[in-house]
């Protein structure tokens, strides 16, 4: 069992930055899972957008981020970060964070799931 609590989000600017967070807690080691950032525009489905590994070595973003987002975690402290510079009106959604037995783009790999944090892009 795991936990997932969201922090961060909010309203920015075209071309500004934000930094959200997702923080875990529960019975089961958090290294044992691969952490990903999904987000859900309002009427379109869930779709990936950046996945960590277990140790933070390796992850994997989705195309229409790669360059602006950096996905990154702490092990010590149980929390995974999304840095999000260069934001657009498009990233607007609400965003999500799972966690995976591996790190995958694939969200039906996901079995558990922070709450969801809105972010906002304004023109």
């Amino acid at each position: 069992q795991l936990k997932l609590v969201q922090s961060g989000g909010g309203l920015v600017q075209a071309g500004g930055s934000l930094n959200i967070s997702c923080a875990a807690s529960g019975r089961s080691a958090f290294t044992s899972y691969g952490v990903g950032w999904f987000r859900q525009a309002q009427g379109k489905e869930r779709e990936f957008v950046a996945a960590i590994n277990w140790s933070g070595r390796s992850s994997i973003y989705a195309n229409v981020v790669k360059g602006r987002f950096t996905i990154s975690r702490d092990n010590v402290k149980s929390i995974v970060y999304l840095q999000m510079t260069t934001l657009k009106p498009e990233d607007t959604a609400v965003y999500y964070c799972g966690a995976s037995g591996n790190y995958d783009t694939d969200l039906s790999e996901y079995l558990y799931w922070g709450q969801g944090t809105q972010i906002t892009v304004s023109s």
